[in-house]
């Protein structure tokens, strides 16, 4: 296993990430995401330590609580020592039926940071992430919510989840004005068959030195190729009943066609190319993975093994290849008169 710096921090963590979203099910989404009990859940969690994995990722409304409840349960019973895993959970989502009861406003951080350490059964959180963008609190209020929490000693480091490149760019500025603690990572989603995160997203995360963090690399399932042309007719997983991520699905199978004979000839599955492909960009910090058996999850870890070629890399560039839009062409025709020439 592969450990990166996290961000511009002195924080290290493993290349994969395991994801908790598939943990309870209870009264979230029908099950269809995931409905593991405590047991396999903790064993799933053992099996991840177990590989090098250091980094697990819930959220608050994963299963409105249990997933969490069941995360800080599995590494109590493991006897985990804390410091040897870094654990993110995010708040944001509706938690109740009260006006207050969602957001991103000091209140809801204030509320959701309390009950999250009580389910996880910890002092500490060590990513604490706002899960989606809100319209309504100003940034100078999440802004200063996140710092007041790292002050406290709840949360040490703070990301978020979700959020335009100029959103980031306008909160990171207003932590360096007032000398908050700042924006450290990004958790978004990113996949071979969604790739627009590299418009915007990529270049801010490179200059500001910001960790990415990919969610759905398999795009909901459908990468592992059971859903395109030529997989299993009958295939079963969580695309069958949540069609989520949205995706280009022609696109995603001229990608599947190619990503298939690369897998036949490395012995391999067609997931693991998937995962390889998101792992092997340089400005990705750590892929998070869900699994709903523990096959999957054998799989998907053994992808941080299979380094593809340069020609395999092409080849998958060129097919995922995202269409031109302004202002990018621009950038590109005007930037190539300021560039160093090899002369």
């Amino acid at each position: 296993m592969k450990y990166n710096r996290f961000g511009r921090t002195g924080l290290f963590v493993s290349e994969i990430c395991f994801g908790t979203m598939t943990f309870s099910g209870e009264g979230w989404l029908g099950g269809a995401i995931g409905n593991q009990g405590q047991k396999e859940a903790s064993h799933l969690i053992g099996k991840c330590l177990k590989a090098g994995v250091n980094f697990i990722d819930t959220s608050d409304v994963y299963s409105y609580g249990q997933s969490e409840k069941m995360t800080g349960q599995a590494i109590r019973d493991l006897g985990v020592d804390r410091s040897e895993v870094v654990l993110a959970t995010k708040v944001f989502s509706r938690m109740g039926p009260g006006p207050n009861n969602a957001g991103s406003s000091r209140a809801h951080i204030m509320d959701g940071v309390a009950k999250s350490l009580e389910r996880l059964q910890t002092d500490h959180i060590d990513l604490y992430q706002i899960h989606g963008t809100d319209p309504v609190t100003p940034v100078e209020e999440i802004m200063r919510a996140l710092d007041d929490l790292v002050r406290q000693n709840m949360v040490r480091y703070v990301g978020v989840s979700n959020w335009t490149a100029w959103r980031i760019a306008k909160a990171n500025g207003v932590a360096d004005k007032h000398g908050w603690n700042r924006i450290e990572s990004l958790q978004a989603y990113y996949s071979i068959a969604g790739r627009e995160l590299e418009r915007e997203l990529v270049p801010l995360m490179q200059e500001d030195q910001i960790a990415c963090l990919p969610w759905s690399p398999l795009a909901g399932g459908y990468l592992s190729g059971k859903f395109s042309p030529g997989g299993e007719a009958q295939a079963e997983g969580r695309r069958k009943i949540f069609d989520f991520p949205p995706l280009d699905k022609t696109k995603a199978d001229k990608i599947v066609e190619v990503m298939r004979p690369i897998a036949k000839e490395r012995g391999t599955s067609v997931a693991r190319v998937a995962l390889a492909y998101v792992l092997a960009k340089p400005w990705v910090t750590s892929v998070i993975i869900g699994a709903r058996t523990e096959a999957q999850l054998d799989d998907n870890l053994e992808a941080t093994k299979l380094q593809l070629s340069a020609d395999e890399l092409k080849k998958l560039d060129d097919v995922s290849a995202l269409s031109v839009e302004y202002p990018g062409w621009m950038l590109e025709r005007q930037s190539a008169t300021r560039l160093p020439t090899n002369t």
